[in-house]
């Protein structure tokens, strides 16, 4: 028996290389994208060395797409999706159309047909699922307004792109002077929209009702190891049965399953329990695109290349930029879903490869895209970091308008009281607290339960609790109280050690649910454990004690 299959060796070696090149770019105080990135190009086919199964390795990556998405799905609804359809809509179409029309203006330059040049141009007009998504959620965005036209936007260009997939191929036998009537392009294309809406029609009106009932009714089995395999085998299922029976690429069917599921109260859940594999195979995904780059591109083709290049990051990032200010919005969301577009990805690289394979773009086009993208992604996050800085100047003028404010915020939080956690236990608090007219400051890491929070008239701070930065936001220096409503005892260990070393006279108050967890609080200074089971038996045995038995009748 072999000691690997190609199999183990591309996830193995992917993962090992990704993992000491990430902690490279980390230490450097680079993205740790780029280092997965120069990682995959390390085990790819056109470097020394071992040499990962690059089919292997597109397949593995398809699956983060998959999981990703369907994260992102988790944390969406319907009414976020339509609420940005007015700006994302038209915002995704006006910037293909630039895109497309600046690669085909490139392609004529270098001698190529037009019809290589739309291909080429459609290919650099897309942006990456994963890269994007990656990019807002290292930056707490995705849960923003920006962070919502960003993805209302790529699914929009997912959408473009899976119609013109469609169309290629009848179009590519037009072009060489096959007998492909008008009649049967309007008829591809009508079939198209049929099965895309067909989809969504599914998902809204049988997909609504049964993954919910589906999950709960695993959920009550009580085992966790089903409930995790339930919510793979939802977002797999769904995704591969949308590409299977509707021809919708997987990254859109995974996101409508999320969504769906997300209207459900076990979508924190669910969305904790997919977290591990969906970074895992995130990973692997950009070790795939490392794999595809071909260091001789860069020396045989560099006027070009320098050309697709400012086409993705520049040409594509002004008009997006363009495209958000005309419709009324921000200086800095404009500025933050032009860098996040400032780059291509997987759709690009299946376009790419089926334009070769139909005779209408060059091998030398293919390798364009390739390079384009691989250099893109790297440079991806040092666009943002400018991005982030322009973005700062402007906070900056505007914070010494809003200080007075602030420091009024900060003298209404004094001897106020934080709670960490807006769940069951925590809702129920903050109502309760609010009644009695205790000041509270709410922290949740969740952006759409932080949301329902600020709804509720709370005052909220969003971000891991154990952060100092978001403590500090949250006014731990003046605060008298502090209350841990998470159901993790030993997460809520980590966050009392951090509040008592900003705050040693901070009171804080915590839940458990066994005596282990109770040791562990009472090591990091909390003065009050409250054990869910013990109180209850408490409560039972006082009704117990004060419930008579009723006479017998005689």
């Amino acid at each position: 028996m072999p000691h690997h299959t190609p199999l183990i060796a591309t996830i193995v070696i992917g993962l090992v290389a990704a993992f000491f090149m990430g902690t490279i770019a980390h230490r450097l105080r680079i993205s740790p994208v780029a280092g997965y990135l120069l990682a995959g190009v390390l085990v790819g086919p056109f470097t020394p060395g071992f040499v990962a199964d690059t089919a292997l390795a597109n397949e593995l990556a398809e699956l983060g797409v998959i999981l990703l998405m369907f994260g992102v799905g988790l944390h969406f609804s319907l009414r976020d999706l339509l609420s940005v359809k007015s700006i994302a809509v038209p915002g995704a179409l006006v910037q293909i159309s630039v895109a497309t029309v600046l690669g085909l203006l490139l392609a004529l330059a270098m001698g190529w047909s037009a019809a290589a040049g739309l291909i080429f141009g459609l290919a650099l007009s897309v942006a990456s699922t994963v890269v994007l998504i990656r990019a807002m959620q290292v930056r707490d965005l995705i849960h923003t307004e920006r962070g919502r036209i960003a993805v209302g936007w790529l699914i929009v260009e997912d959408l473009v792109m899976v119609v013109t997939l469609v169309l290629l191929p009848p179009v590519a036998q037009l072009l060489a002077g096959e007998s492909v009537g008008g009649g049967n392009i309007a008829a591809t294309f009508g079939l198209t929209v049929f099965k895309i809406v067909g989809f969504v029609a599914f998902m809204l009106i049988v997909g609504r009702r049964a993954i919910p009932r589906a999950l709960h009714w695993v959920a009550h089995t009580g085992s966790r190891e089903l409930f995790r395999l339930a919510v793979l085998s939802i977002a797999l299922g769904v995704a591969f049965g949308a590409a299977y029976f509707f021809d919708v690429s997987f990254a859109l069917g995974a996101f409508f399953a999320g969504m769906i599921l997300g209207e459900t109260q076990l979508s924190r859940r669910a969305a904790e329990e997919t977290l591990p594999l969906r970074d895992a195979f995130a990973v692997l995904f950009f070790v795939s695109v490392g794999m595809l780059f071909d260091p001789r591109v860069v020396v045989e083709q560099p006027w070009p290349l320098l050309g697709t290049l400012l086409i993705i990051v520049l040409g594509k990032s002004a008009a997006a930029y363009g495209i958000v200010r005309a419709f009324g919005y921000q200086n800095r969301t404009a500025l933050t879903i032009s860098a996040s577009l400032a780059q291509i990805g997987e759709f690009s690289f299946i376009l790419a490869g089926l334009g070769t394979n139909l005779g209408i773009l060059p091998p030398e086009g293919r390798d364009l895209i390739l390079a384009g993208a691989i250099l893109s992604i790297f440079a991806n996050p040092f666009v943002f970091a400018a991005v982030a800085g322009r973005v700062e100047v402007a906070k900056k003028a505007a914070a010494d308008e809003a200080k007075e404010a602030e420091q009024a915020r900060e003298r209404e939080r004094r001897e106020h009281a934080i709670l960490i956690g807006y769940g069951r236990v925590g809702r129920l608090l903050a109502v309760g607290g609010k009644a009695k007219g205790n000041a509270l400051v709410i922290v949740e890491d969740q952006g759409d339960v932080a949301r329902l929070a600020m709804e509720d008239g709370f005052t909220v701070v969003v971000g891991n609790a154990a952060d100092p930065l978001v403590l500090e936001e949250a006014g731990i220096a003046q605060a008298s109280r502090m209350i841990i409503a998470v159901p993790e005892g030993f997460e809520s260990g980590a966050i009392a050690d951090r509040a008592k070393a900003m705050n040693p006279q901070v009171t804080i108050i915590a839940r458990a649910h066994s005596e282990e967890e109770v040791a562990n609080l009472a090591k990091f200074g909390v003065e009050h454990v409250v054990v869910g089971e013990r109180e209850i038996a408490n409560r039972l045995i006082e009704l117990l004690g004060a419930t008579r038995p009723s006479p017998r009748p005689r």
